[in-house]
């Protein structure tokens, strides 16, 4: 799934798109025609072209991942598709969860678990493929991989220097203690977010500008499609949770032909403009704080913060409020303590990522809102920290012949563990948003977007409007907003959740009208996504479509 960057003072980034908070791609391009997709070369019949035969021709290598249950393998492709000779590949770590009955198995089963910049093979190593029905998990394997650029990706995106590069790197000015509004009004308060927008961009194109335009989600669908080769299957049968739906639409339009079946859940709508996405998005999230307070008795119990929805509402409205006249109050040991406390725009990033899981997040949430309008915000800026995962060890990918390890990365690069940082979820997410939706360059567009922004979705709506300024300098991709263009497909299957934060269900209900023959399987709750977390009746109707191809009736919900 897509979700919010965490932003510390002075830094902004992209709020993530589906679990994305949410977008698709910096590009600059012609389309074929008013609301279509762009063609390209490199997606004509790419299994049949001479110089993507090596990459096409590849045989997965399993061995044991490092987690008991799992095997591994590694599979490269060409960094660039429009000159895939170049000797220039990204290698991407795979693994898989074999089927629970090998002598009924379909075939494989691949996932995207969203992002963008969410690594697949931890995911499964760590039981995602419980997400999964049993009569999923039984009849296939459940496959997943690290999209190139991210995770143990090699080489892998990073916007900060390695601890080599910071000791002959000029140390950085101190963080300034100040606070940035959620809503620049100021020339001054503009000024100062488009400069830490510059900043953060800067960081991004120094420490991984060669990479920068080959991390769109058109070229990870390629890889998609290099994989589903790979693992010796005719047609790929696919789901993808929130940015994983961005990832599965951009196959289907570049394969449609090849999809065996497909299942987007936390859908994200390609045809809005980066615009739109915010308010979109923004909105979602302000209406599940807003379920957060009306329902927080029902799920947290005595942790809610407050003994009402409108004293809920209050308090984290207070909270905004005091943190943009200063930040609040944190441990020594939080890792917000170096930056003077947790800023505005912190606070409501943990506040925005705990609407994501009620189930599992109201109740910390509420414990953390108490002690923050305490006076103590440490548990609250924990709400958002996750430790990296240790760096692993990667099986050695199979030799082709032409396409090896040796040739992935930039020349002068080093080691493979040198590419690979501990946890570039933060980088990826960034760089596939920009590049995948168009910005405008010219500030003025994104002032005369906060208006509009605070009407649909108060600060929720601003905030992410400012922090969409990133984009603004980013590399240009390809693709412009267009409905989806995937003659020839199989019905597609898109699951939309109605208190989705994230990932709007209206944008489940337009995608699944895009797709020709496209079915909509709604689920009444709250959160993000649905398969997985929505229980027997979602999945009863995901599985008996994954596996026996069974179509879902109009208006089905669970």
């Amino acid at each position: 799934m897509n979700h919010p960057a965490r932003r510390r003072p002075a830094l902004v980034t992209a709020l993530a798109l589906a679990c994305s908070v949410a977008l698709t791609s910096c590009t600059a391009g012609p389309a074929t025609g008013p609301g279509r997709a762009a063609a390209s070369p490199a997606s004509a019949a790419p299994a049949t072209r001479p110089d993507l035969k090596a990459f096409y021709g590849q045989r997965l290598r399993w061995t044991d991942c490092d987690t008991e249950g799992y095997v591994c393998a590694r599979l490269t492709v060409p960094r660039d598709y429009d000159d895939p000779g170049n000797g220039r590949t990204f290698v991407l770590p795979v693994a898989r969860a074999e089927a629970g009955k090998p002598d009924r198995r379909i075939g494989s089963l691949v996932y995207n678990p969203g992002g963008p910049g969410a690594a697949g093979v931890q995911s499964l190593q760590e039981g995602m493929d419980e997400a999964f029905g049993r009569a999923a998990r039984d009849r296939f394997d459940i496959v997943t991989f690290d999209p190139r650029g991210v995770g143990a990706s090699i080489p892998a995106l990073t916007c900060t220097a390695s601890e080599d590069e910071a000791e002959e790197e000029a140390p950085e000015p101190p963080v300034s203690e100040g606070v940035a509004p959620l809503h620049p009004r100021t020339e001054e308060e503009r000024t100062a977010a488009a400069e830490g927008a510059r900043a953060a961009t800067e960081d991004c194109e120094r420490h991984s500008g060669g990479l920068l335009r080959h991390v769109g989600t058109q070229d990870a669908a390629r890889d998609l499609d290099v994989l589903r080769a790979a693992l010796g299957e005719r047609e790929l049968t696919y789901l993808g949770w929130s940015y994983g739906t961005s990832l599965g639409t951009a196959y289907a339009e570049l394969f449609p032909r090849r999809v065996r079946a497909m299942v987007l859940d936390g859908a994200i709508d390609p045809s809005l403009d980066w615009s739109q996405r915010v308010l979109s998005q923004s909105a979602g999230f302000r209406r599940s704080v807003d379920d957060y307070a009306d329902h927080c008795a029902e799920i947290a119990g005595d942790s809610c913060p407050a003994d009402s929805p409108d004293a809920i509402r209050a308090l984290i409205e207070g909270l905004y409020t005091r943190a943009e006249s200063e930040p609040l109050p944190v441990s020594e040991d939080s890792s917000y303590a170096e930056y003077g406390g947790m800023d505005a725009t912190a606070v409501l990033d943990a506040v925005s990522m705990a609407m994501y899981t009620p189930e599992d997040q109201w109740e910390p949430l509420s414990r953390a809102l108490a002690a923050a309008d305490a006076g103590d915000a440490t548990e609250l800026g924990a709400l958002d920290e996750e430790e990296p995962a240790p760096a692993e060890e990667d099986p050695a990918p199979e030799d082709t012949g032409e396409v090896t390890e040796e040739d992935s990365g930039d020349e002068g690069s080093g080691a493979a563990e040198d590419l690979t940082p501990d946890d570039n979820e933060g980088a990826a997410l960034t760089a596939v948003n920009c590049l995948d939706v168009p910005h405008p360059r010219d500030l003025a567009a994104y002032w005369a977007a906060l208006p509009r922004a605070e009407k649909a979705a108060g600060v929720y709506g601003t905030a992410g409007v400012t922090a969409e300024l990133t984009c603004r300098g980013w590399p240009s991709g390809g693709r412009t907003p267009h409905r989806v263009d995937a003659d020839g497909v199989v019905p597609v299957l898109v699951v939309g959740t109605t208190g989705d934060p994230s990932t709007p269900y209206e944008e489940a209900v337009s995608l699944a009208d895009q797709f020709p023959g496209g079915m909509l399987l709604t689920y009444e709750g709250m959160g993000h996504t649905a398969y997985g977390r929505g229980g027997a009746c979602v999945t009863e109707k995901v599985d008996a479509y994954l596996v026996g191809l069974k179509p879902v009736r109009p208006g089905a919900t669970c």
